[in-house]
């Protein structure tokens, strides 16, 4: 375990393996609850002010791709967080899924249907790998902090302010809380056989 003085500057063993493994879950879910659907179960709407699967697909490759883009520019500059950082990282953890509480996104997020739902899943897969080198291989993750909307929502803005490897740790869990929209998608009773 690092020290202190040392721990924000370098993850430690157990903050590493737990990003990791939230990222690998989340990813291994995905896939499970897109494996084998057809062209017309991708493109399902349950109503029409609700997202397909094919569409939550493209918008979590574009919040990774966000997260690894603007977000890590913003977090370099940024001023450093708040104390105690581990209480924060398991509220991500735990209440970024729960989907009692929706909000729309930033429009920039919203699904364009520019891609094919193959394509979404594979730019997905990709940032889901980058994230886990990033968290792995970038020292300082825990030195800056930048305001997060998802966050400041979940905690009736009692929190705003996520550092870079809670960003990571929001990445999955962000993920976590789509999979159960597609599960609530796919048990939807007009959801096509």
């Amino acid at each position: 375990m690092a020290s202190t003085s040392t721990s924000i500057a370098t993850l430690t063993a157990a903050e590493l393996e737990q990003a990791r493994a939230c990222l690998c879950q989340a990813e291994t879910g995905l896939i499970g609850a897109t494996k084998g659907l057809s062209e017309t179960q991708w493109t399902f709407k349950p109503g029409a002010d609700r997202w397909s699967i094919a569409e939550i697909v493209e918008h979590l490759a574009k919040v990774n791709e966000l997260i690894l883009g603007p977000i890590r520019e913003r977090l370099a500059q940024a001023p450093p967080p708040p104390a105690d950082a581990s209480r924060l990282d398991q509220l991500i953890i735990s209440q970024f899924p729960v989907r009692l509480n929706r909000f729309s996104g930033p429009e920039m997020l919203h699904p364009s249907g520019s891609s094919t739902p193959a394509e979404s899943l594979a730019r997905f897969q990709e940032g889901s790998r980058a994230l886990a080198e990033h968290v792995g291989t970038t020292p300082g993750l825990r030195q800056h902090a930048i305001p997060s909307m998802p966050l400041k929502a979940i905690t009736g803005g009692a929190y705003e302010l996520m550092d870079g490897y809670q960003w990571v740790l929001g990445a999955a869990a962000h993920t976590e809380r789509h999979i159960r929209q597609i599960l609530e998608v796919k048990a939807d009773p007009n959801f096509p056989a």
